[in-house]
């Protein structure tokens, strides 16, 4: 198959074949324009030498001579060669030839028309005795202003075509330099085209982009490319889904500080660390790297994963993990109850087995339930397996509700995403032997209160606007969440729906979370 010409060919030819058009164009144009210099140049001189001989008066004395001849001829001959024309001619009003360039000619009638005998002066191209030549005809007026006779001063062609000649050999030479001056900086810069392209040609290119494009767009990680004012140049479909926005051409020239809370200054930004990042309420996890050229950063990449939906699944198997440890411990607790109990059987204390039986029951009833006002299924079942962590903490976990407290609906997701982070960070904080008190309540703008309350170190007044910033942390202090941004979607999430948090001191000795949800979202929390 035959292989397509390179680039480095193709910019060569294109290149020189606009600088050749160029350069021809341009001589043709010149050397137009120089000859019609040449020729005009030649008119002028013409013009001057017939005017200057057709006002001598030793020319219009000679007139009324009987040899005017005697008298013009050498005058004639001195001007045609002081002036470098060709011939200077004088006739009469009869076309008799009082000079000529050949002495045999004089007397002999002019073998071209008496132009100037009408008063007016001629110029134009006539052939005559010494050739087809570009004359001048002025006539000759005497001191009445009578016209006795014309001047006639010419150029042979051959000698103007000379002329021009001269000329046009000087300008091909420097056309010709040009050219050749041409056709090296046209390689040079076809060399360094090449070079910056990185010797890659326009079908690789296409494919190189092709390829590009369809990775981009397939990978399902979020990509965003930044230039060095930290502006986006570039981003695939994934980011634009992470982001919230459905076309490319939306995000393109925005800075990253308006789509994304990241952080680009950090001191290992550099060696391409994750951290966390907040595009809304969505909690990414983002990769920064610097994008390297030639060893120069020309911008920045950053790799973004919904680390939402993996803490939402976290938070899922947690809870999963939290009701199979309860049940673990719970079938240790039945396991010693039925021993308990069949020794008793065995020692024939059939009251003291019965007594005991109503005991045990009596607690799992008590440890088992739920406010009867909480009419929310999923909130529910998210406090029961959080009783049942807290349990095997060794932190008592208490739940109340002040009022009905009603479904959530499509909400619902708020709700467990607001209680489950505040839940985790009072169990964590409470530690063993601890408590963490959880209230429920609708006011009367049908908005959700949940207050939760715990007996930890509590929050130093000074830090309590720090705990909601991200990735604040300080576990054993009871600064936040355990990986550093659950209070800060839990200030984001009632922040949208219109409500606030409130970051209190505990009667219990601990820190109190109070948050307020309008009835949108309907989601209230203390912790």
């Amino acid at each position: 198959m035959r292989r397509a010409t390179g680039l480095r060919t193709q910019l060569l030819a294109v290149q020189s074949a606009i600088m050749l058009v160029v350069i021809v164009g341009t001589g043709v144009t010149v050397a137009l324009v120089q000859g019609q210099q040449v020729r005009d140049s030649y008119r002028d001189r013409m013009i001057a030498v017939a005017q200057s001989v057709a006002s001598l008066p030793a020319v219009l004395d000679a007139f009324d001579d009987s040899d005017p001849s005697a008298i013009i001829q050498p005058i004639a001959e001195l001007v045609r060669a002081a002036s470098d024309v060709d011939y200077v001619v004088v006739t009469d009003a009869d076309g008799i030839r009082f000079s000529h360039p050949d002495p045999d000619r004089i007397g002999e009638v002019a073998s071209t028309p008496l132009d100037a005998l009408d008063g007016s002066m001629y110029v134009g191209t006539q052939t005559g005795t010494l050739g087809t030549s570009w004359r001048v005809k002025i006539p000759v007026r005497a001191a009445d202003d009578t016209i006795i006779g014309q001047v006639s001063v010419g150029i042979l062609e051959t000698d103007l075509h000379s002329a021009y000649l001269v000329n046009i050999g000087w300008l091909a030479l420097a056309l010709a330099v040009a050219a050749v001056i041409g056709a090296l900086l046209s390689s040079a810069t076809t060399s360094f085209v090449h070079r910056r392209l990185y010797g890659v040609e326009p079908d690789e290119i296409k494919r190189m982009l092709d390829t590009r494009d369809a990775t981009l767009h397939g990978i399902g990680d979020g990509i965003v490319v930044l230039d060095p004012h930290r502006r986006v140049v570039l981003c695939n479909d994934a980011a634009l889904r992470l982001l919230d926005r459905s076309e490319e051409s939306s995000l393109v020239g925005l800075p990253i500080r308006e789509l994304l809370d990241v952080d680009l200054d950090q001191p290992d930004a550099d060696s391409g660390p994750q951290q966390l990042a907040l595009a809304g309420e969505r909690i990414l996890l983002a990769r920064v790297d610097p994008v390297i050229v030639d060893g120069r950063r020309v911008g920045t990449v950053i790799i973004l994963m919904d680390r939402t939906e993996l803490d939402t699944a976290l938070r899922e198997l947690a809870g999963a993990q939290s009701i199979a440890e309860a049940l673990r411990a719970q079938q240790h607790e039945f396991a010693n109850t039925l021993h308990t109990i069949g020794g008793l059987l065995e020692l024939g204390e059939h009251d003291a087995a019965s007594s005991f039986i109503e005991r045990a029951s009596g607690d799992d009833a008590d440890s088992g339930g739920l406010p009867a006002d909480l009419h929310d299924v999923e909130v529910a079942a998210l406090l029961i397996a959080k009783r049942a962590r807290a349990r095997e903490a060794g932190v008592r976990f208490e739940v109340r509700c002040r009022g009905t407290v009603s479904a959530a609906g499509e909400h619902s997701r708020d709700r467990i995403t607001v209680i489950g982070n505040l839940v985790d960070n009072a169990i964590e904080a409470a530690g063993r032997d601890g408590t963490v008190e959880v209230a429920l309540e609708e006011d009367s703008s049908g908005a959700l209160l949940i207050t939760v309350d715990d007996d930890g170190p509590g929050i130093a007044p000074d830090r309590r606007d720090d705990v909601f910033s991200l990735e604040h942390t300080s576990k054993g202090s009871h600064g936040g969440l355990p990986r550093g941004y659950g209070l800060t979607l839990v200030s984001r999430v009632t922040r949208r729906a219109g409500g606030g948090v409130v970051v209190s001191d505990s009667s219990l000795g601990g820190a109190r979370f109070e948050v307020r949800l309008p009835r949108s979202t309907a989601v209230v929390a203390n912790t």
